[in-house]
């Protein structure tokens, strides 16, 4: 498994990008594409117009979503978006590690 870690460490730092450290503080802030994704989720974006925009498939865009309702503790779009409007709510991508 780790080497699969490394693998994907070393082809992301070749595209001049770091993945980020992973930690207990961390982890229900949203990665960048779940930030991504909620946004245009927030927007009012349907899967399928997620997935096109973003040349991902809809179940992978459900699966972020899932992801970032439990991490916001949210239970549907309407509420997603009233969280991302909040002032100084932390909903963008922690920063990067090295």
């Amino acid at each position: 498994m780790e080497a699969f870690a490394e693998r994907g460490r070393v082809e992301l730092e070749a595209t001049g990008e770091h993945a980020r450290k992973r930690t207990v503080e961390t982890r229900d802030e949203l990665t960048p594409q779940e930030a991504q994704i909620s946004r245009l989720a927030a927007d009012g974006a349907t899967n399928q117009e997620i997935a096109a925009q973003l040349f991902i498939s809809p179940s992978t865009v459900d699966y972020h979503l899932r992801k970032v309702f439990r991490k916001l503790g949210v239970k549907s779009r309407t509420q997603l978006a009233r969280h991302l409007l909040q002032p100084g709510t932390r909903h963008e991508p922690a920063a990067r590690g090295n």
